[in-house]
C-alpha cells in the first residue's frame, strides 16, 4: 500500500492509517505503517512477535500517541478527536480484563456505569449480552469460577457493551482449546454480520484465514505484504509437495530427498517436509527415490500454499518464533 492511497475515503472505511511510527527508545517498534479497513469487514493484521501488532492496536485504541503519522477511527482522529474515536471503538486484548471478583452480571453492570448508562439501563445490556454469549447460567457466579472460554466470552461481551462500530480483537484466542476457538470465531462471524468492523490481531493463520476478508502482514514495524487471503497464497506461487515419512527416524532421508530433487531447501515442521513444487513431475521423482531408499511414506500432497507457508515466505520464519514484544 503506498503512501496517499488512504486518505479522503472514510466514506467506506471504517479505519484509516497513514505512516504510523512509533519509538521506544532506540527501537522503532512501527515504521510507516498504512491501514484500510472496509466498513463491516475483518482485517488480519499478521505478524511475529514483536512485529508492531499491538502497538498498532494501541494508536488505534487512543492509548498511545504516534511519533509521526496519522490515524482515523470514523473520520475520527484518534489524537485530535480522541474523545469522539473512543465512543465508537472496544477493544478485547490477549488476556480477559475481567474482574475474577465480581459475577458476569457485576462485570458488566461496572463496564455500563463507566461508560455512563443508567443503572437499569446497564443491567438490561448486561442481560442482554450474557444471554447472546450464552453465559446466562453463570451470571450470578464469579468470573474466577468461569472456565478460559467463558472468561473470554465475558471479556468480549464487556467489549460491546457500548455498542462499538469498531472493534479490535489483539489475539483473542490466545490459550483456547479448539472448540472454544471455534465458538470465538461464530461470535466474531456474528458481530460482522451486524455491521461490525473487526481488525484482529492472530498468531494462529488459520483463524485468520477463515475470518479475514483482508490480510496486512507486518515485520519491523513495517508493512511487508496485503491482500485477501487467496491473493496472498497466489503470490507463493506454483504448488507445493508435502511429505510425511511413516517412521520419524526416516525424517533426515527425506529432507535429503527433496532438497536434492527439489533443488531447493525444504521447510520441515511437526514431521512434515514440505517445498514449492514449480514442476508437477517432481512428485513421482521424489516417489522413486524415497522408494529406492527403501522409505516408507506416511502422508504425500501437491497443494496449493497454505497461509503458513505465505507467512514463512514473507518473513522468513514461522509465527512461533519468539520475538521481544512491541
Amino acid at each position: 500500500m503506498r503512501r496517499g492511497t488512504v486518505a479522503g475515503m472514510t466514506d467506506t472505511h471504517a479505519i484509516l492509517a497513514e505512516g504510523l511510527v512509533k519509538r521506544f527508545g532506540e527501537t522503532t517498534a512501527l515504521d510507516g505503517v498504512d491501514l484500510a479497513v472496509r466498513r463491516g469487514s475483518v482485517l488480519g493484521l499478521l505478524g511475529p512477535n514483536g512485529a508492531g501488532k499491538t502497538t498498532v492496536v494501541r494508536i488505534l485504541a487512543t492509548l498511545l500517541r504516534p511519533d509521526a503519522g496519522r490515524a482515523t477511527i470514523g473520520g475520527h482522529d484518534v489524537v485530535r478527536d480522541a474523545h469522539e474515536a473512543r465512543r465508537l471503538i472496544g477493544l478485547t486484548g490477549q488476556y480477559a480484563s475481567v474482574d475474577e471478583s465480581l459475577t458476569g452480571t457485576e462485570n458488566l453492570i461496572l463496564i455500563g456505569r463507566l461508560l455512563g448508562l443508567p443503572r437499569a439501563e446497564a443491567r438490561q445490556r448486561a442481560a442482554e449480552l450474557l444471554a447472546e454469549f450464552r453465559l446466562s447460567d453463570a451470571a450470578s457466579k464469579p468470573a474466577k469460577a468461569y472456565s478460559g472460554g467463558m472468561r473470554r466470552r465475558l471479556d468480549l461481551a464487556a467489549s460491546l457493551v457500548g455498542r462499538p462500530q469498531v472493534l479490535y480483537l489483539d489475539e483473542p484466542t490466545t490459550g483456547l482449546d479448539p472448540r472454544s476457538r471455534n465458538e470465538m470465531w461464530d461470535i466474531v462471524r456474528e458481530l460482522v454480520g451486524g455491521g461490525v468492523t473487526v481488525l484482529l490481531t492472530t498468531q494462529y493463520l488459520e483463524e485468520a484465514d477463515l475470518l479475514a476478508d483482508e490480510i496486512v502482514v507486518i515485520d519491523h514495524g513495517r508493512v511487508i505484504a496485503t491482500g485477501r487471503p487467496d491473493e496472498l497464497k497466489g503470490r507463493v506461487g506454483g504448488q507445493i509437495l508435502a511429505v510425511r515419512p511413516k517412521l520419524v527416524s526416516d525424517l533426515p532421508i527425506v529432507e535429503s530427498v527433496v532438497a536434492r530433487v527439489a533443488g531447493a531447501t525444504p521447510e520441515v515442521r511437526d514431521g512434515l517436509v514440505t517445498v514449492p513444487a514449480s514442476d508437477s513431475a517432481l512428485l513421482p521423482a521424489v516417489v522413486r527415490h524415497l522408494d529406492e531408499a527403501e522409505v516408507q511414506i506416511g502422508e504425500l500432497a501437491l497443494r496449493g500454499a497454505s497461509l503458513d507457508e505465505v507467512f514463512l515466505s514473507l518473513t522468513g520464519h514461522t509465527t512461533e518464533k519468539q520475538e521481544v514484544a512491541a
